[in-house]
């Protein structure tokens, strides 16, 4: 037994030592590649607490991407040590990479307008956003879809490259919001009584922002009625109770003052086609 183990080593000597060395050397690598993708890693999440406008939520993405990327290169290096031929393995993978990715180019699509939107950030998360006709509050922002959740209560979940490609409206972002009200009042009443109710309703509504000024106008001269309006500026978060509040107030306040609130009116001419006939018939005579 001594002697066959003896001669197998001076046989294959050469090739287990060189064995050997390559299994060292590939445990080399990943030990490398491991220590490597742990502190790029960390670098990655540490320097992202310097860039406020990037979202938490891309980090461990951002992060996760350059640790795989470190193993893939260390895979390479490994098929290279070994003596497989990498240059036909690179451009089967770009090979493959370029199929899947015009497999996948809406999937790709999403995720591209999902990095840039969490990047440029449009809107946040709480932010009532209207794009393409769909309107609510955004819940979420993920690399494939953005939820939302419309007024009365339902759930919507439109794809990144949809919402990255429409003109997104933000009723939120700038934090306030001017409010247009509007009521109309009879031909015949007095306009500066209806300026002077108007003036009343702002001075006493203390979430009406001083500035801008709130102004009172007409608006309009409707077919039935004068349009006046307040334009004022509210906090977003006091918009809509305001808005509602000021539905009634307005009423209320446009009544006591002694003004008339008209419905709409139209005047209809009855035309009589028979008399006429009867007319044109004497004068025919």
């Amino acid at each position: 037994m001594q002697d066959w183990i003896m001669n197998f080593w001076n046989a294959q000597a050469p090739l287990m030592l060189r064995i050997g060395y390559q299994i060292v050397l590939v445990v080399a690598v990943f030990i490398v590649a491991g220590i490597v993708s742990r502190t790029l890693k960390s670098s990655v999440t540490k320097s992202s607490k310097r860039f406020h406008k990037l979202d938490p939520m891309l980090v461990p993405i951002f992060a996760g991407i350059v640790g795989y990327s470190v193993y893939i290169v260390a895979i390479v290096i490994v098929l290279d040590i070994f003596g497989v031929n990498t240059n036909s393995i690179v451009a089967l993978l770009g090979a493959a990479g370029l199929a899947v990715g015009l497999a996948l180019k809406d999937t790709l699509s999403n995720i591209a307008a999902g990095i840039m939107m969490l990047i440029l950030r449009p809107f946040r998360s709480g932010d009532y956003i209207s794009f393409n006709g769909i309107g609510g509050t955004v819940e979420e922002i993920s690399l494939f879809t953005t939820i939302l959740k419309t007024p009365d209560g339902q759930f919507v979940s439109a794809p990144n490259s949809n919402v990255w490609g429409a003109t997104i409206q933000n009723s939120t972002r700038n934090g306030t919001r001017r409010m247009d009200l509007i009521v109309g009042v009879a031909y015949d009443d007095d306009l500066n009584a209806g300026f002077e109710a108007m003036r009343k309703i702002v001075d006493a509504e203390p979430r009406f922002l001083p500035d801008p000024t709130p102004q009172i106008m007409v608006q309009s001269l409707g077919d039935s009625s004068v349009n006046l309006q307040i334009r004022a500026w509210a906090t977003v978060d006091d918009y809509w109770p305001l808005w509602w509040d000021m539905q009634r107030i307005l009423k209320d306040e446009i009544e006591a003052a002694g003004l008339t609130i008209p419905f709409p009116q139209r005047d209809v001419h009855h035309y009589d086609h028979t008399q006429a006939a009867k007319g044109l018939a004497k004068k025919t005579d």
